[in-house]
């Protein structure tokens, strides 16, 4: 299912998308299991179905993103509520997630007053540590000062960085500071050369997963949905045997598969945007559905990872479930 203005509910893509990425919806959850590699799709499930042939020694994360706390128009007038019953989902996994990531438009303007309440909110999940990227709508003001002072995750000053967990290197990225509506952001220099070194002393065996907010692959270019020194950062990442890169901001979910590099978006938090190149749209803005078909359209995504296993588990999970 593809949100879609209601007066013209035919899913609209170029031949090059249709053949680049499969698109699938299925709500507001997605599981992901990472099997000693690469991203492998679960498929919907509810909240409190385990995962299937889940190992002992699998490590399973959720994914959350644009999750828009300010945001108050008609699409949603009530993204705290759509939050909140999304940590009411998480929390009622019978095996809690190890941490979560969020990738990115925590807020809706970047005001101190929302990323406060956002970070109240994300400590509701009974969870070690939620882990985030900024989007857009985090950096509109002053770049990722704001977002920086409440979400510094290890206390560098900045906001990319990089953790490891249950043989598993995480890297989250900021692609979004250079952000203009109708381009394609970038990385940036400063940012590829850390990306370098810091992977310089990770095994290539070793699964790798990224984070990031615009998609590292371009989708859309009109609108700006793609990031532009992407391969630069793709060419870093293909000597791992397995690699997954996570990213949030065009609100539904699509797929790529580069080799051994493994592409996801996910749905949001807050509200529909448009599919990529639909006819008519200059600009993406929310789309209004009915009340008892937004909760279809939102929804979060739980990853599980199990060593010596190929692929990670991915189940998006609609709060509609």
């Amino acid at each position: 299912m593809t949100p879609n203005d209601p007066q013209d509910p035919t899913p609209r893509m170029t031949r090059r998308q249709a053949l680049a990425c499969l698109a699938h919806w299925s709500g507001a959850a997605v599981v992901w299991t990472v099997a000693g590699g690469v991203p492998h799709a679960l498929g919907a499930t509810r909240g409190d179905t385990p995962l299937t042939g889940q190992a002992n020694n699998a490590l399973t994360f959720v994914q959350i993103s644009d999750t828009h706390i300010g945001f108050r128009k008609d699409a949603n007038p009530d993204v705290v509520g759509s939050l909140r019953r999304a940590i009411a989902d998480v929390n009622a996994l019978p095996t809690p997630p190890a941490f979560i990531v969020h990738t990115g438009d925590v807020s809706h303007l970047s005001k101190p007053e929302e990323f406060g309440t956002a970070r109240e909110l994300l400590q509701e999940f009974r969870v070690d540590r939620v882990h985030t990227v900024p989007g857009e709508h985090d950096t509109i003001d002053d770049g990722a000062t704001g977002y920086l002072r409440h979400f510094d995750h290890d206390g560098n000053g900045r906001s990319w960085y990089s953790f490891d967990q249950g043989g598993v290197h995480f890297v989250g990225l900021n692609n979004v500071l250079a952000f203009k509506a109708g381009t394609l952001a970038a990385l940036g220099d400063e940012q590829l050369a850390w990306l370098k070194n810091d992977l310089a002393d990770v095994r290539h065996s070793t699964p790798v997963v990224v984070l990031a907010h615009i998609p590292l692959w371009t989708i859309w270019e009109p609108w700006g949905w793609g990031t532009a020194d992407s391969a630069q950062a793709l060419a870093l990442l293909r000597p791992f045997g397995s690699v997954t890169v996570l990213n949030g901001h065009i609100h539904q979910v699509l797929q790529k598969v580069e080799g051994n590099v493994e592409l996801h978006t996910a749905m949001s938090l807050a509200y529909p945007l448009p599919t990529p190149g639909q006819a008519g749209i200059g600009e993406p803005g929310p789309v209004t559905v009915a009340s008892s078909e937004l909760p279809k359209l939102l929804g979060t995504r739980r990853i599980n990872v199990v060593r010596n296993q190929h692929r990670l588990a991915l189940i998006d999970k609609p709060l509609a479930a």
